[in-house]
């Protein structure tokens, strides 16, 4: 099998498609937890400034999800057909309320009737808690394992996809984004607003706090193949080490009003939390509940060592670009948001 450094291709991109969701967590993570909590912004004028806080950089931000599902089908072919069909229904509604995020933010200024406008702001409030609530979902059920048959294909139905689990792991994402948007939403702001997020900051962040408490506290005493990994490695606990330690800063940093250094360490939170499932995974992607021989790897569901190896250095070449991109767009619209003619 070919290596780089000493690492096969299939980990390899085992890495690239988990870095690529985990900026796409990050970034449309607060674009979602800013549409989460746009229905406490009682005036229009706070309503518009949070919708054009994210304006300039919410489309973008969607494009890590297109180049994350599309190294997700090269890399990893069988994983793709696998969790895309078996929760079809899933993906169909989080498909759903992607269109109507997009359609929501860009309809709403186009007629100034105030039922027009809270029509599409109630739009764009449910289907951006929704799209974090069914990534939770996934992600949770992907925890829990599936019911994966000798043919690795899903052979359970759609309903067992809505488990207490993964519920819980879907708000525990809902309150994580909205933590994550209520930071942006502070850097961007000001006035009452501003004021306002301070509140939001909190209250969603005691949310998470909760929430993902009562996930790790369940994961730790019934999922014991979450952990199997820190038990045969335990240096490898210094990653959820770290991860617990930038959940309890966030905190810390919005009580001093850093918000700023807040939102860095919740985007820290997101990437380490990622980096700790895909420990507690490798080199398993989907676990399959009904005989572990079933289970889907990396090794058993990637692409050829010829493509993994052409397409590393596609990744090689793309990723300095889309991230010079990004920052190029955070750069130019950094400061805070002032209303002209052309705003949403």
């Amino acid at each position: 099998m070919a290596t780089i450094l000493g690492i096969d291709y299939p980990t390899l991109w085992f890495l690239v498609v988990g870095g690529l969701f985990s900026g796409y967590a990050i970034l449309d993570g607060f674009d979602l937890g800013a549409g989460a909590l746009h229905l406490f912004f009682r005036k229009e004028e706070s309503r518009r400034i949070a919708l054009n806080a994210i304006g300039p950089v919410w489309d973008g931000n969607e494009v890590w999800l297109v180049i994350g599902g599309g190294a997700l089908f090269a890399g990893f072919p069988v994983v793709y057909a696998t969790l895309f069909s078996g929760m079809y229904i899933p993906f169909m509604l989080f498909l759903a309320f992607l269109i109507f995020r997009a359609v929501s933010i860009e309809f709403r200024s186009k007629e100034p009737m105030h039922w027009w406008r809270q029509l599409w702001d109630v739009s764009y409030n449910i289907s951006s808690a929704m799209l974090a609530v069914l990534l939770g979902v996934v992600l949770g059920n992907v925890l829990l394992g599936m019911k994966i048959g000798p043919s690795q294909e899903y052979e359970g139905n759609w309903v067992e996809f809505l488990n207490p689990y993964a519920l819980m792991v879907g708000v525990t994402t809902l309150m994580l984004f909205a933590t994550h948007g209520a930071l942006y939403l502070l850097m961007k702001t000001e006035g009452r607003l501003y004021d306002k997020l301070t509140i939001l900051a909190r209250q969603a962040m005691g949310g998470f706090l909760i929430s993902f408490i009562a996930v790790t506290v369940y994961s730790i005493a019934f999922l014991p193949h979450l952990t199997d990994r820190f038990r045969e490695l335990p240096w490898l606990f210094v990653v959820p080490l770290l991860g617990f330690l930038s959940i309890a800063n966030i905190p810390r940093l919005i009580s001093k009003h850093q918000y700023r250094q807040a939102f860095l360490f919740s985007s820290l939170t997101m990437a380490l939390m990622l980096l700790t499932v895909a420990i507690e995974l490798y080199p398993v992607i989907i676990i399959s509940t009904m005989d572990e021989a079933y289970s889907i790897t990396i090794y058993n569901a990637a692409s050829s060592d010829k493509s993994l190896g052409i397409m590393l250095t596609i990744a090689a070449i793309g990723a300095p670009l889309v991230l010079s991109y990004t920052a190029f767009v955070f750069w130019t619209f950094r400061g805070k948001v002032k209303l002209d003619e052309t705003s949403y």
